[in-house]
């Protein structure tokens, strides 16, 4: 074996700083921006407008998702393109217009979700760049994604804001960005934001947040229900962790404030379709409520992260008149967290835990 041994006299006797200049780009080279940390809130979405052709570019976009229905193509197509997008748009255009943020022309969860990624963008300073988007509808998720890109971000956390797992929620989110990121040649390093249905923050937040709701009330409920968004009950049978998360949280919740289970209730809302959903249906056990001789209730929506179609004309509309036209006499909705103090304590405690060892 031939070794190369330096003479002793060139052997140095110390530490040796060897000078080290600006790289050298070549001049063709193109101009690269490194080592930020991004972080990408990524919410459900809402359509651009009310009007007829907006409403039917969502619900077509949102209704094509094989995460959302599971029905097989041969079924779904000709029902969804021949019938639903038809006749939906036009009434589900005047429930959106009846929540509609007319100030600034869009959807309440878009001025939410944008006020969430501002607020946590002050609250994380300069550390990293905080952006949002939605999975249906615009921001787009690629969009945002190389936006982040292009300000230096090569590692980024995907935020979905669903704090119960579920395919047609937080997995579909994460299926449009590895879309987007499949087109890349430069991937950034991801991480995705676990569901944080059982995270004490979060409990706290919900609970303090129910406090400060029936503080504000003339009336004490003699009920309260835990109304969570229903999935079809075959997507439980096949794996879905969503509906053991939902009765933990809820479970959680009514601990954490004393209530027994009778005065608090999970329940389960906005099904459509002829197939089974998760149970106890939220509309049905309004009604049912009301005709036992319930005078006062209130409901909260703690799976949403943000007020929206569901939260705003289904919960504190429609199933208010169902309650009231079968007896009932008071009523209230409970706002989610949005981007209330409480609301940010727990997005900040999630981003914070999920990016320990990046910043």
């Amino acid at each position: 074996m031939n070794e190369r041994v330096e003479p002793t006299s060139l052997q140095p006797s110390g530490p040796v700083t060897v000078p080290v200049g600006p790289a050298v780009m070549p001049p063709d080279h193109p101009v690269t921006k490194t080592g930020r940390v991004g972080v990408l809130l990524m919410n459900l979405g809402t359509p651009e407008a009310t009007s007829y052709w907006p409403m039917r570019r969502y619900l077509k976009e949102f209704l094509s998702d094989r995460r959302v229905i599971e029905v097989p193509r041969l079924i779904w197509w000709p029902l969804l393109n021949l019938i639903i997008l038809s006749k939906r748009p036009g009434p589900k255009g005047r429930d959106y217009d009846s929540i509609w943020n007319k100030e600034l022309n869009e959807g309440p969860l878009k001025t939410i979700t944008r006020g969430q990624s501002e607020k946590l963008q002050a609250a994380m300073g300069d550390s990293v760049l905080v952006d949002w988007a939605m999975r249906y509808g615009k921001p787009e998720v690629s969009v945002r994604i190389q936006a982040l890109l292009d300000q230096g971000c090569d590692r980024i956390l995907l935020v979905p804001l669903y704090p119960q797992y579920a395919a047609a929620t937080s997995a579909t989110a994460c299926d449009q960005a590895f879309k987007a990121l499949m087109q890349m040649r430069w991937q950034p390093t991801v991480r995705v934001s676990p569901p944080y249905h059982d995270d004490p923050v979060y409990i706290d937040a919900i609970a303090d947040s129910i406090r400060e709701g029936l503080a504000g009330l003339d009336f004490e409920p003699e009920v309260i229900l835990t109304s969570f968004h229903g999935v079809p009950k075959s997507y439980l049978l096949k794996g879905d962790p969503y509906h053991c998360q939902c009765l933990k949280t809820g479970r959680l919740i009514r601990e954490r404030l004393g209530y027994s289970a009778e005065r608090m209730r999970v329940t389960f809302q906005s099904r459509f379709g002829n197939e089974e959903w998760l149970k106890p249906y939220t509309d049905e056990t309004v009604i049912a409520l009301a005709k036992s001789g319930v005078k006062r209730m209130a409901i909260i929506a703690p799976g949403f992260t943000a007020d929206c179609l569901e939260t705003l004309e289904e919960l504190d509309g429609e199933n208010r008149h169902y309650f009231e036209e079968n007896g009932g006499e008071h009523y209230a909705f409970i706002p989610c967290l949005n981007d209330s103090s409480l609301g940010m304590r727990v997005i900040e405690h999630v981003v914070r835990r999920e990016l320990q060892g990046w910043i």
